[in-house]
């Protein structure tokens, strides 16, 4: 059994099956050749962004192609935080987020002077809202919250999340890598300003994420990369950029994952966010009722976790547990 999906999804066979017809009978560059391959490959790349928009309640306009979610928030950090945050700004976290959501921002930090809060846990191992309300200032211009937690599943009110940081004035990132492959997500409805997933945690391709941004942001942002794609007119008398989404895309795409991610998100969306949600939830009541009748097993993490089940056993260490579990085919993270 296979139960390692929050670090990374199998494959389903239309993906596969995608991907292999885009390597092969159809493979060819984007947004570049004058020839009938290229061209029906551009289209294909393109209709791949304004699906990924219609999933998560987007204009095209907004979708950035990435590598995953680690490289969008870097690009947020550097774009968008490195440009607008000064000595005494402050940026608040939460102690449950990937280190993805929380290194770039130690690094902007460093080179803005800007300081880190963290928002802690309540008693049930969620985000604190409460506490967050009163540690926001009008000095917080950025919040970067998990929208649902890779560690223990806890899930965000992500609207009062939004809500509370708009309150000062602070710009809101959600990270969505563990929310997109279980639940609806519409970020008009959830008002937040940036918002960021992987496409290899969506049962698509390695090296494919998605940067939303709202596009009055992104179009202030200056370019992450240099080089083709993201440019308008290149001379050595000065360079003038590509409009959002492209002046975020240098060089050559990762054409085919972005193909992969469509073949994804169009998988999930024919089994249907409603009912893969109402499987996991009853697997995890599942596990957690099965697991909490061992006097040595600790369960971590709220009851209605999403798709997550955490837990420790009394005087194992977990990488032994994962390691007894491996031979016996049960693949799990420790």
């Amino acid at each position: 059994a296979y139960l390692d999906t929050a670090a990374t999804s199998q494959k389903p066979k239309p993906v596969l099956d995608a991907i292999n017809r885009a390597y092969g009978e159809t493979y060819a560059t984007v947004h570049r050749g004058v020839y009938q391959r290229s061209a029906d490959m551009t289209l294909a790349f393109e209709a791949a962004r304004r699906r990924t928009a219609k999933f998560i309640g987007a204009q095209e306009n907004e979708i950035v192609f990435v590598r995953g979610a680690t490289e969008a928030i870097n690009l947020v950090a550097t774009c968008w935080a490195g440009e607008q945050l000064k000595p005494g700004d402050r940026i608040l976290l939460s102690t449950l987020e990937h280190h993805s959501n929380i290194v770039p921002w130690q690094m902007i930090a460093e080179k803005t002077g800007a300081v880190i809060d963290v928002v802690p846990l309540t008693s049930d191992q969620r985000i604190d809202l409460d506490a967050m309300a009163t540690m926001l200032t009008p000095a917080h211009k950025l919040v970067a919250l998990a929208h649902v937690s890779n560690v223990l599943g806890s899930v965000l009110d992500a609207k009062r999340a939004v809500a509370l940081a708009h309150s000062v004035g602070a710009k809101i990132l959600l990270d969505g890598c563990q929310a997109v492959p279980r639940m609806a997500v519409d970020v008009a409805e959830l008002g937040c300003d940036f918002y960021v997933f992987s496409g290899h945690k969506l049962y698509g391709p390695s090296g494919i994420g998605v940067l939303w941004g709202r596009y009055a942001l992104l179009d202030a942002m200056p370019p992450y990369q240099g080089g083709g794609s993201m440019i308008d007119k290149v001379s050595f008398a000065g360079t003038t950029y590509a409009p959002p989404p492209g002046r975020f895309e240098a060089g050559t795409p990762h054409i085919v994952g972005v193909v992969g991610l469509h073949a994804a998100i169009d998988y999930v969306e024919s089994i249907g966010l409603d009912r893969i949600h109402a499987h996991e939830t009853a697997l995890v009541r599942q596990a957690r009722e099965a697991l909490s009748r061992l006097n040595s097993v600790r369960l971590f993490g709220p009851d209605d976790a999403a798709g997550i089940v955490s837990f420790a056993v009394e005087g194992v260490h977990p990488h032994d547990v994962a390691t007894i579990l491996d031979e016996g085919n049960v693949a799990i993270r420790a």
